[in-house]
């Protein structure tokens, strides 16, 4: 597989969208998605960065880093979000290239942590993540988060 930012395949823009809102949107918010991913493409700023997993030029997976993933916790950044292999292609350690390249990248801009925030069990925890407290969401309701050290001082 082959991470790439989205804003270096304009030719996938579109797929690209789609299978983020597909992922983790609804009937309600494509728009919210589109914005998000045209506007990380134009800007030179670090934050936000939408990556693809590409194999053999179809997108297989995503994975984003975001200043911050909707939450109470604005003191952290950045946020790794949007994690998805599709279902085809689990089992055969995409996740994990996908964590390692948003975990590189992170430490690539010199940010010490990166952070997640997940009602997942011992997922993230076999790649070496760990519990760092808890976030709430607008919703009020919370999820745990967790920390990985980029490597960077």
């Amino acid at each position: 597989m082959k991470i790439v930012n989205v804003q270096k395949r304009m030719d996938l823009f579109d797929h690209a969208v789609n299978t983020y809102w597909e992922q983790w949107g609804n009937q309600d918010n494509f728009v919210f998605y589109q914005d998000c991913i045209k506007h990380s493409c134009k800007t030179e700023e670090d934050l936000p960065r939408f990556y693809i997993g590409l194999v053999d030029d179809q997108i297989v997976g995503t994975v984003a880093l975001l200043r911050n993933d909707l939450n109470s916790r604005q003191d952290l950044t950045p946020w790794l979000a949007c994690l998805y292999v599709s279902s085809e292609y689990r089992g055969k350690g995409l996740g994990a290239q996908l964590l390692d390249h948003a975990v590189k990248e992170t430490r690539r801009k010199e940010y010490p942590h990166l952070y997640l925030a997940t009602d997942l069990q011992n997922y993230y925890e076999r790649y070496g993540w760990s519990q760092h407290g808890e976030v709430y969401g607008p919703d009020g309701g919370s999820l745990k988060i967790y920390r990985m050290p980029t490597g960077q001082q």
